[in-house]
């Protein structure tokens, strides 16, 4: 198993950086924080045909609309490789028992949801079953640095892990979209854009070329700056559609020139791969990290004494819902596929990626102001967020004493 690439590590830090100050800020002076972040820096002069909204530019609109895509197509990388190339950690008959995983942990969050919000009134403006999107999504980098801790350095499940949180957090984006299209319309039309992009920029540029294509043929297949152009393109139409924008360079993944092999997820061997989507990727990671750190310090302030109904609705969803299903379906499409399935999942692992699931933070606070009404309900879901990172100490204790 290769390892995997210090930059994740890197991105955990900086994220968490960024969350740490947000939370001070908001601790001593909220006014000036909330200031900040809903700063109008800028109005946007785009046709209402587009669907854009809102077109005035302001700190947190910026990083979780536009910024986080970037983020978003380096997770969607890394699982459409894992899917369809060659020695993918998901790639045929082992995909089923993850997506079980996938299906069983999405099942069991949104089902302990509704249930825990039907038995108690979490705010006067909520009605039956609101926000249950909140607990699809996961934490990746956060999840990969207790993992780390929790499984060592290498350690398949450890893969198997990450593969799973960037699976649920691109389900539960996409869910969002659908359950809570802007402007409450999903205008289906214009994902017509993203599909011409990318089938345009793959006839073209992204298409296999064969042994005897000659040189000149070869170097325009490995030009970058056709995906950037499709990109563009595929966010717009996304984010005309009504989805979340961070969907918006998704759809081009599956276009651009790549390798034949899997590494892994995050490889360090990757890192010396030359292909378009390998390079891109390339460009990316620096940026990224301070992407991650303006996404903690705009979106991720804590209100430590925003406790109320919706935190623990929160908790119990990422806590008691999401890993008991996740246990359930990975060991039920265990059973129905059975030797199709590859080996047996070892319950101890599966035990300690069901606890480090309950982490929920990046991804449910990206889609966070949809899937809520403002104000203290939000608050108190960010806060029940921020708590449920504790699973992955606890992860970590219950190895050592396993191992003990």
């Amino acid at each position: 198993m290769y390892r995997v690439s210090s930059f994740v590590r890197h991105f955990a830090l900086s994220l968490a950086a960024g969350v740490g100050i947000a939370t001070v800020w908001l601790s001593v002076d909220p006014a000036s924080y909330y200031d900040f972040i809903e700063w109008r820096v800028a109005d946007l002069p785009l046709p209402s045909v587009l669907n854009l909204h809102p077109a005035g530019l302001t700190p947190v609109s910026v990083v979780s609309d536009g910024l986080m895509a970037l983020f978003l197509f380096v997770v969607g990388k890394e699982l459409w490789e894992a899917l369809t190339l060659e020695r993918g950690a998901l790639s045929g008959r082992r995909a089923l028992v993850p997506l079980g995983g996938v299906i069983g942990a999405a099942a069991g969050a949104v089902l302990v949801w509704t249930l825990f919000g039907a038995m108690f009134e979490t705010a006067a403006e909520a009605g039956f079953a609101t926000g249950w999107p909140v607990p699809l999504g996961s934490d990746i980098v956060l999840t990969y640095l207790m993992g780390r801790l929790v499984f060592g350095r290498g350690h398949p499940a450890l893969h198997s892990l990450l593969l799973i949180t960037v699976a649920l957090d691109v389900t539960g984006l996409i869910l969002l979209g659908v359950a809570h299209p802007t402007d409450g319309l999903l205008k289906l039309t214009w994902l017509g854009l993203p599909l011409v992009a990318s089938v345009g920029v793959w006839a073209v540029f992204g298409r296999p070329l064969p042994a005897t294509a000659p040189e000149r043929a070869r170097r325009r297949a490995g030009a970058v700056w056709p995906y950037i152009v499709a990109g563009l393109l595929s966010y717009i139409g996304v984010a005309a559609a009504g989805l979340p924008p961070a969907l918006g360079l998704l759809p081009v993944i599956p276009a651009i020139s790549h390798a034949d092999r899997s590494f892994g997820l995050f490889a360090e061997a990757e890192e010396f791969l030359h292909d378009p989507l390998n390079r891109l990727t390339h460009m990316l990671v620096q940026p990224l990290a301070v992407i991650l750190f303006l996404f903690g310090l705009t979106s991720g302030g804590i209100d430590v004494f925003a406790a109320g109904p919706t935190t623990a609705t929160v908790l119990a969803a990422l806590w008691v819902g999401k890993p008991l299903g996740f246990m359930a379906g990975c060991l039920v499409m265990a059973r129905l596929a059975g030797n199709r399935g590859g080996a047996a999942p070892d319950l101890r692992e599966l035990a300690l990626m069901a606890l480090l699931l309950g982490m929920g933070f990046t991804v449910p606070i990206l889609g966070l102001p949809v899937s809520l009404p403002g104000g203290e309900m939000a608050e108190a879901a960010r806060l029940g967020l921020a708590i449920s990172l504790l699973a992955g100490p606890l992860a970590y204790v219950v190895s050592r004493l396993r191992t003990r």
